[in-house]
């Protein structure tokens, strides 16, 4: 494995100051503080996910989306398999989702990570503000526990490497 290649790339997207839509940042930056800086980890938040992030994710060896979603009851945590979209044309470049960011890496350098995963939380509340609805408050230690458990998978982690 090339050692600056990460084994894990945690892409988080979501504004803080939108209620549930900071959940997804809240949970990756638990996941630098939990791994720090371990080798075969990278852990990177934004607000959106952009085009300019289809090389590191074609650099990771698997990837773990994280962001709210809409669609889902409030507080409901999902894991999903992600699949590259069928092509990278009319992408939106002020807002990307996680099959067109894989298509897009795909496109541009001709590799998908070998696992594509998306973690989700039902928001219950995208209205101004830096607290959580009652749902996703709820819902945070099991959505933890899923992270973690998916990153210790896909990175190589044993319970014991903290």
């Amino acid at each position: 494995m090339n050692r600056n290649r990460p084994r894990c790339l945690v892409l988080a997207c979501g504004n803080t100051l939108r209620s549930d839509d900071g959940a997804g940042p809240w949970l990756a930056r638990r996941a630098e503080e939990e791994f720090g800086s371990q080798a075969g980890l990278r852990v990177v938040v934004s607000m959106q996910w952009t085009p300019e992030m289809a090389e590191e994710i074609a650099q990771a060896e698997s990837i773990l989306f994280i962001d709210c979603s809409l669609v889902s009851p409030p507080g409901a945590v999902r894991l999903f398999p992600v699949d590259a979209a069928p092509g990278s044309q009319g992408l939106d470049t002020h807002r990307l989702n996680a099959p067109e960011l894989l298509a897009l890496g795909r496109d541009l350098y001709g590799v998908i990570p070998q696992n594509a995963l998306l973690l989700t939380i039902g928001a219950g509340s995208t209205e101004f503000g830096e607290g959580f609805s009652d749902e996703v408050k709820a819902a945070l230690p099991a959505a933890w526990d899923l992270l973690d458990k998916t990153i210790r998978r896909l990175a190589g982690f044993a319970e014991t490497d903290r």
